[in-house]
């Protein structure tokens, strides 16, 4: 049993690569939680895709014992949590469950875009936060510059900074001694009923669903029975324990502590993030604030490029549902690309992530259709339906107006590419909130919509400011807007793969783009190919695609016209009888580029 005043539990928040679990790592060898021969870089990432891409998606947890300079023992809980927008769902669960933050800023580059969305949501969680300047081994390193920043642009003092290397090591001991002095202790009732946060889950195919909790009052004990207040069910606890980074099993875990439970669950989807978990009987009255489920917000079409693997796509995305709570998908068929699913994702790394996996550790080759949005159709009867892939648009006759998505966007971006920005923005139908300078850097507030966004407006950022821009954005809500349905027709058949809803003001762009894109990619056939972009019974782009023709009047030499035009027309009678019959081929890659719209 651990005396409340001697705990203390805290996350790291950062912009991505700004040194997050490096310096967890040092923590965790200068406290002597792992020994030497078994430590590793990045020791809580443990995903292949976490190591190579360098960041982090899933929040680790680890114990840490540390034997203070006032010759107490502590214990530290640290959770490390993803910097990703993306997964913001997954910080403010983990914000929820400790009592402080590390901000941890890179010394050479400043505040980034995230570093404030991450800090926010620390400040929102009612968190005591200790600044820390990483990277002070690198010549560009700045502490001076990078303070005045932190407190110009977050308002937090940071004239108690700790200056660290968490390559090297240096400053190290200074941080656990201040999170000793500066953090607050974690409070709780231990004679009060159980009251529990589940700050994550994940699969394990020996224990089942391994849940991390929180306990705000209470004890749990092994052997107990639970319940989980979002949905009622009851579950007979197999085991608890903490992670000093591996598991070790403990008798009980007492209020302020965080901590695993095995409670033979078998999917993922029982266990929702922030829920509350009490015991079955006796338990608490009301479940802790703050809980909604993770809504997905981009959705896309995942179709194998050999129709054969569907069943093994399948297999493959069950499985990957199965430690992912906040993917949803189902069934669907297209005429083009046959049998797959409709996936829902919480953002485009998202997708990226999970299309990654399913090609690396399933080897399946993907297709990916063009990502779009979840839009709200009001009919003319007053019902609202949800529109997630643009072919199931109902008749227009029967809908009243159509709303979309919007998101708040913020960029922070170097002076001399402001201008790009601004111009890039105003194409993709943004509307300007704010525009504040942090030193030398424009910090841009956006209001855009997310259709927009979703397509490839990262790349586009990237692009125009050299890589130099950073990009937060959170989700504002549903605004009604003049949207359409564009439809590709190929020889006058629809093409449902490449329905996209668009803006009424930017259709002809797109769909002049769209059609100039497949007749270069559509090969030629024996008749003459119309490829047409319209909006309803209205066609706003044409190209035609012309026909392979054989010479028939290569055998006439001298005599009258009148027979060189009668083998013309009989060719040109059997060309229209083709074209009434014939099916077009459209090659794979068509649609891969066709969806990729560059410019």
């Amino acid at each position: 049993m651990t005396e409340l005043s001697h705990i203390r539990n805290f996350s790291i928040v950062a912009h991505i690569d700004h040194g997050k679990s490096t310096l967890a790592d040092r923590l965790i060898q200068e406290t002597g939680t792992v020994q030497d021969r078994d430590m590793k870089e990045q020791l809580l990432d443990a995903m292949d895709i976490e190591r190579e891409r360098g960041i982090t998606i899933k929040a680790n947890t680890v114990r840490l014992d540390y034997k203070a300079d006032d010759g107490e023992t502590y214990i530290l809980n640290l959770i490390d949590t993803p910097g990703h927008v993306d997964f913001a769902y997954e910080v403010s669960r983990s914000m929820r469950a400790v009592e402080g933050s590390l901000l941890v800023v890179d010394s050479t580059q400043g505040v980034e875009a995230q570093t404030l969305a991450n800090v926010y949501q620390a400040i929102d969680a009612d968190h005591d936060i200790v600044p820390v300047f990483n990277k002070i081994d690198l010549p560009a390193s700045d502490v001076s510059r990078v303070a005045e920043q932190v407190e110009d642009v977050i308002g937090i003092d940071a004239s108690g900074a700790i200056a660290v290397s968490a390559k090297t090591g240096q400053g190290i001991h200074e941080v656990l001694e201040s999170i000793v002095a500066h953090l607050p202790a974690p409070k709780g009732e231990r004679d009060a009923p159980l009251k529990a946060m589940l700050v994550d889950s994940w699969y394990d195919a020996y224990l089942g669903v391994i849940v991390l909790v929180r306990i705000m009052d209470g004890v749990l004990k092994k052997g107990e029975r639970i319940k989980m207040m979002s949905n009622g069910s009851v579950h007979h606890v197999d085991r608890i324990g903490v992670f000093r980074p591996q598991m070790q099993p403990v008798d009980e875990l007492g209020p302020g502590e965080i901590g695993f439970l095995t409670a033979s669950i078998k999917q993922v989807r029982d266990t929702r993030v922030g829920d509350t978990i009490t015991h079955e009987k006796k338990g608490c009255e009301t479940p802790l604030p703050g809980f909604k489920p993770a809504q997905p917000v981009v959705f896309c079409g995942l179709f194998p490029v050999d129709s054969a693997e569907f069943e093994d796509l399948r297999d493959a995305i069950e499985k990957l549902a199965l430690n992912d709570a906040s993917f949803s998908y189902e069934m669907e068929t297209s005429a083009a690309l046959g049998f797959g699913f409709r996936c829902g994702f919480l953002g485009l790394l998202h997708l990226e992530v999970i299309r990654d996996r399913i090609e690396r550790e399933y080897n399946i080759e993907l297709i990916t259709t063009a990502p779009s949005v979840v839009y709200h159709i009001y009919m003319k009867d007053g019902t609202m339906q949800e529109l997630h892939n643009p072919a199931d648009m109902p008749d227009l006759t029967y809908v009243d107006h159509l709303e979309e998505p919007r998101i708040k966007a913020t960029i922070l971006v170097p002076d001399e590419y402001l201008g790009d920005v601004l111009k890039l923005c105003q194409d993709r139908r943004g509307l300007q909130e704010d525009l504040s300078y942090a030193g030398p850097r424009a910090m841009v507030v956006y209001d855009l919509p997310l259709n927009e966004v979703v397509f490839d407006f990262y790349d586009r950022l990237k692009s125009v400011t050299k890589g130099y821009a950073s990009f937060d954005y959170q989700m504002m809500g549903y605004r009604q807007d003049n949207l359409v349905k564009m439809q590709i027709l190929v020889n006058d058949e629809p093409v449902d793969a490449l329905s996209v809803m668009v803006h009424r003001d930017r259709a002809e762009l797109r769909g002049r783009a769209m059609v100039e894109k497949l007749k270069d990619l559509i090969p030629r056939h024996m008749f003459k190919i119309p490829i047409q972009a319209a909006i309803g019974g209205k066609v706003i782009a044409r190209e035609t695609l012309s026909a392979l023709r054989k010479d028939v009047t290569a055998k006439c030499y001298g005599g009258d016209a009148t027979r060189k035009r009668k083998l013309l027309e009989k060719q040109k009678a059997g060309k229209k009888k083709m074209r009434q019959f014939g099916k077009v081929e459209i090659p794979q890659e068509a649609f891969i580029s066709a969806l990729k719209m560059d410019s």
